[in-house]
């Protein structure tokens, strides 16, 4: 049994020993590979595949899992191809698709791998060489994470942009030379993560970015747009307010704060607020249609409002301005569909309204009483009328809009023309069905 004992253990020595030294063996191929790729890249595609493929398998052994030297060629051979593959992306010359398949951000991983060779590292040119190829990568890390932002794969690019600025913090607490050494440098990298986290749904971690940014009065406009769009998810959009206003003192004339701050309104429905700031926007946008339109809207409801206040004076001098920015938006843009429907829908509410009025004179039926009701009558078929065109004109644009057909099925119904209402229930029973109509009934 003792004899039996010592040939196994004989075994499973010779066996670690052959695990070793096949580990040191694919190390040095691994060298050799990367070493004949750098001399022809060119034409020697196939000896980065190689290198990749032996440095692997070498990281398979638990000796060169120790081994900073290991590790630090493993993040050569990735940064390699991250470098590569930002030559082929910039120049055109090559195709991504002749380098080694990675399961990742080939960039990514170097740093990992260098991170690794880092923390083994016993002698000091180990220790140079990991911070060197940390040195290295750093760049390849921003420029492969914008590639993948601008292929909206926000999540990806935050990891690298992130990692990115954590080898900041290694090189720099080594004495190290960093690319974000700067404090613009370093502050943009805070942005461009913070961008890449919220765009990916990490708003917990946008805001921490954000945040440190807010506070350091990092000159970019849309951190404030950004803290906004995040404490309004939070804390609803009066709590949230106070990051628009810090930023709309800062940057009086940013478009896009402005913007903001007209949605903000909008969704507390303060209207009065809101027009002042619509006419700035469209000071800085005269071509904006859609600014025409809101502002258009927004008198509209004013409108409304004063009207079922009983104040008319007031409601006159609103619908006036409702019509006038949404025929300038008509000026900008003559086929605009939102601008058409909207002046017809004014004249369509206006006649509604005025409806309430004359229902209110329907039980009276003295002469007096009848002749106003039929004054009153006469004015609401008018506002009909003049809404008419404008529907008209929105279902020759579009035949299938349910709001168009709506309104048109209720004003030949009005003027008691029930074959053509008819057919617009027909209509709008259509597309109520999920189906199109073909064509106009408006030529």
């Amino acid at each position: 049994m003792k004899k039996l004992l010592l040939i196994l253990l004989a075994v499973i020595v010779a066996s670690g020993a052959i695990y070793a030294q096949n580990g040191k063996k694919d190390l040095s191929t691994a060298k050799k590979a990367l070493g004949s790729f750098s001399l022809d890249p060119i034409n020697n595609k196939a000896k980065l595949k190689e290198a990749v493929n032996a440095v692997d398998a070498a990281l398979t052994d638990p000796e060169m899992q120790a081994s900073a030297d290991a590790w630090n060629k493993k993040g050569e051979i990735y940064n390699e191809i991250a470098s590569q593959r930002i030559t082929i992306s910039q120049i055109g010359i090559g195709s991504i698709d002749d380098l080694p398949k990675v399961d990742g951000n080939p960039a990514v991983i170097a740093s990992a791998a260098f991170r690794a060779g880092l923390e083994k590292a016993q002698k000091k040119f180990e220790t140079k060489d990991a911070l060197k190829g940390l040195q290295a990568v750093q760049g390849n890390l921003n420029n492969l994470g914008f590639f993948d932002y601008e292929e909206q794969k926000y999540a990806n690019a935050f990891l690298a942009f992130k990692e990115a600025l954590e080898i900041h913090d290694i090189l720099v607490s080594n004495k190290e030379n960093s690319a974000l050494a700067s404090e613009d440098d370093y502050n943009n990298q805070l942005y461009i993560i913070g961008l890449a986290a919220l765009n990916s749904k990490q708003t917990g971690e946008a805001k921490a970015f954000f945040q440190q940014l807010y506070e350091a009065k990092f000159d970019k406009p849309a951190i404030y747009e950004a803290l906004y769009q995040i404490a309004a998810d939070e804390d609803g959009p009066e709590a949230a307010y106070s990051y628009l206003e810090a930023g709309r003192n800062q940057y009086p004339d940013d478009i896009s704060l402005l913007f903001a701050e007209i949605n903000h309104y909008l969704k507390l429905g303060k209207l009065e607020v809101l027009t002042g700031k619509l006419e700035m926007a469209i000071q800085q946008e005269p071509d904006n249609v859609s600014l025409y339109t809101t502002t258009g809207s927004v008198y509209d409801n004013l409108h409304q409002r004063s009207f079922s206040e009983g104040d008319t004076k007031k409601a006159d001098e609103y619908f006036a301005k409702a019509k006038e920015y949404y025929e300038m938006a008509l000026k900008k843009s003559p086929n605009n569909f939102d601008a058409i429907y909207s002046i017809g829908a004014l004249y369509y509410n206006k006649a509604a309204e005025m409806t309430k009025e004359l229902n209110a004179l329907a039980d009276d039926y003295s002469r007096e009483g009848i002749k106003k009701y039929e004054a009153k009558r006469n004015e609401v078929f008018a506002e009909f009328d003049k809404a008419l065109p404008y529907f008209k004109d929105c279902e020759k644009i579009d035949p299938n809009d349910v709001n168009t057909l709506i309104a048109l099925k209720e004003i030949f119904a009005k003027k008691d023309d029930l074959e053509t209402s008819n057919e617009f229930k027909k209509r709008l029973e259509v597309v109520q069905d999920g189906g199109k109509n073909d064509k106009s009934y408006f030529k």
